[in-house]
Formats: structure tokens, C-alpha cells, sequence
């Protein structure tokens, strides 16, 4: 009898294993991620992520955003997968080369110190997919932000898409049809556009993004009316005409390095620095009132990000037996 009952208890096991499976290879938000993913092969990962990210935000306070907009140019491009570190290697061209990521994206570094950890206290265990993740909650946090729990398990990826980072990354001077198009494509919704946005809370931009709506938005050699007169004026002085490019400004000109709801109260008053942040205000009745929800309500916001963010963490990830753990994260493994 109780024989009868093992073996029932070992195919019900298998059965449910099986099943899970083969939902997991039909959902792109992978059921196999789980936030206790190392609990029992590397339980101090999360630890040293941390202590990591920690000491390179108290050397530069903008790597927090930096580290956060990683995650964001790594999921939008093949999921979240880690293609984002490959350097260019043989036929192969690196997405540091894309129209959005040239000289703007860093943190990678950072992401090498950590996985230089991780390899000596448990080797080829953790994903450089995973430390993004998890660098990127820590740096919400580290900036007085919302925590969540990141469910891990990602494995690395073999390959890097060049071309599906210019083509998937939302442009700053993107029209809003545009901006949510490219989140439904990655199974992300309008709440999560607004929401998500909400991560321009920390970080600077380059004058080079924004410097069409202080001269010429339309074609016509008029600055966009809907750029505060006086916010633009100021801009002007260090973002000009031509030359410049590279000169950084605060996306949230009040309180940069705090992650908080400021971002939107400046979007009620067009101070939205760019067109792709400003537009969430003027260009759709549902995305205004989210925007007006989120500037009054700062518990409702992080709530919210805390969900988008697990929900676009969640973007096709690899899982075994697919992938790979990365030794290092810039290059794929000899195989």
C-alpha cells in the first residue's frame, strides 16, 4: 500500500513537471523563474549583486539609471537574455553598436565586476540575464525607489540582434502610437507604458535627443509648443542649434537622483525633457489620467513599477535546456 502510494506520489511529480514544461515553452514569461532560483546553488548571489551595485552608485550616482536602462535595452531585444554585453565578435555585431546604444550605454563594467564575483564563489551558476535583473531592482532601490522580488532563472544568450535594437528601442522623439506599439509587440500594456516611463525619474540625456523641440519639431523651424517657454530657454543655453551633442541634462530637473513621482508632476507642467516623455500628457486622454494618477499618488507608482518591471523582466527568457551561463558576460563560451 504505501509503496502504491510512492510510485503515485513520484508520477504525480513527473506528471506536474511535464505539464509545467510544456506550458513554460509556450509562454514567453518563462514559468520557470522564480526568485529562490539560487537559494541552493549560489545562495549568496543576490548578496554580492547588491554590494556591487552599492559601491559603484556611491562612486557615480548615475549608474543607478544606467544599470536600470540596461535591463530595459536588454529585454526589448530578443528578451531578456543578456545579448545587450556581447561585444562584437566575428560575424557577429554587438547592440553597444545601435542607434540607441552608442555612446550612452554603460554599467558594463559594473556587470563584469559582478559576474568576477559570482565566478569565484560559485562558477558557471548565475546568468549575467539574472545579474542585469537583479542590478537593475537593486539601483530603484539604492535611489529611495520601490523593491520587488526578481524572479530568476534566465540563461544567457548565444547571439546579439544589432538590428532588433534600432528597430524595438522607442526613440526619444518617438510619437506615443509608436511607443506603445513597440510594448504590446514585447506583451506590455498601456499601464506598463506610463509606468515604465516613470524610470526617467533618475538619469540624464544627451542634447542630441531632445535638441529638435527647442528649434525645430516639426520641419517648420519651430521649437514644440508643448516644451515649457521658460524650461526651454534654460535648455538652449547648453543644448544648441548645432555642436553639443554629448553635453548631458537631467531627465527630472528637480529631483535627479531620487527615484520618486516628480517625473510626472513635471509632465503636468511641460517639463518633460523629451518628446517621448512629454507625449504621455498630451497625446492620449488614458495615458494623461495615469500620468495625473501617478503625480498624486506616490505609493500607486511604485506599486505599479514594481509590476511592470517583473512583468518586463519577464520578456522571453531563455531557459534550460536553451542558452547558456556566460563565464563572462561580454563573450559567448568555447564550445
Amino acid at each position: 500500500m504505501a509503496s502504491t502510494r510512492c510510485l503515485f506520489t513520484i508520477l504525480l511529480g513527473i506528471t506536474t513537471y511535464w505539464t509545467l514544461f510544456s506550458l513554460s515553452l509556450g509562454n514567453p514569461g518563462g514559468l520557470f523563474l522564480f526568485p529562490q532560483f539560487y537559494d541552493h546553488t549560489c545562495p549568496q548571489a543576490p548578496a554580492i549583486v547588491k554590494s556591487i551595485v552599492e559601491k559603484a552608485y556611491a562612486k557615480d550616482p548615475r549608474m543607478a539609471a544606467s544599470l536600470l536602462r540596461l535591463h530595459f535595452h536588454d529585454c526589448f531585444v530578443k528578451g531578456c537574455d543578456a545579448s545587450v554585453l556581447l561585444d562584437t565578435s566575428g560575424t557577429m555585431v554587438s547592440e553597444k553598436r545601435s542607434n540607441p546604444n552608442k555612446d550612452s550605454l554603460r554599467g558594463f563594467e559594473v556587470i563584469d565586476e559582478i559576474k568576477y564575483a559570482l565566478e569565484n564563489e560559485c562558477p558557471q551558476t548565475v546568468s549575467c540575464a539574472d545579474i542585469v535583473a537583479l542590478a537593475a531592482r537593486d539601483s530603484t532601490v539604492l535611489t529611495g525607489g520601490p523593491s520587488w522580488e526578481v524572479p530568476l532563472g534566465r540563461r544567457d544568450s548565444l547571439d546579439a540582434s544589432v538590428q532588433g535594437s534600432n528597430n524595438n528601442l522607442p526613440a526619444p522623439n518617438s510619437t506615443l502610437s509608436s511607443i506603445i506599439t513597440k510594448f504590446k509587440l514585447q506583451g506590455l500594456d498601456i499601464v506598463d507604458v506610463v509606468a515604465l516611463s516613470g524610470a526617467h525619474t533618475i538619469g540624464d540625456t544627451r542634447c542630441a535627443s531632445f535638441r529638435q523641440r527647442l528649434y525645430n519639431q516639426s520641419g517648420n523651424g519651430v521649437p514644440d509648443f508643448s516644451l515649457n517657454p521658460a524650461y526651454a530657454a534654460g535648455l538652449r543655453t547648453k543644448c544648441p542649434s548645432s555642436g553639443g551633442d554629448q553635453n548631458l541634462f537631467f531627465l527630472d530637473l528637480v529631483t535627479p537622483f531620487k527615484f520618486d513621482n516628480q517625473y510626472f508632476k513635471n509632465l503636468l507642467v511641460y517639463n518633460g525633457i523629451l518628446n517621448s516623455d512629454e507625449v504621455l500628457f498630451t497625446q492620449s486622454a488614458q495615458t494623461m489620467e495615469l500620468v495625473k494618477l501617478y503625480a498624486e499618488n506616490n505609493e500607486l507608482f511604485f506599486e505599479q513599477f514594481a509590476k511592470s518591471m517583473v512583468k518586463m523582466g519577464n520578456i522571453s527568457p531563455l531557459t534550460w535546456p536553451m542558452g547558456e551561463i556566460r563565464k563572462i558576460c561580454r563573450r559567448v563560451n568555447h564550445h
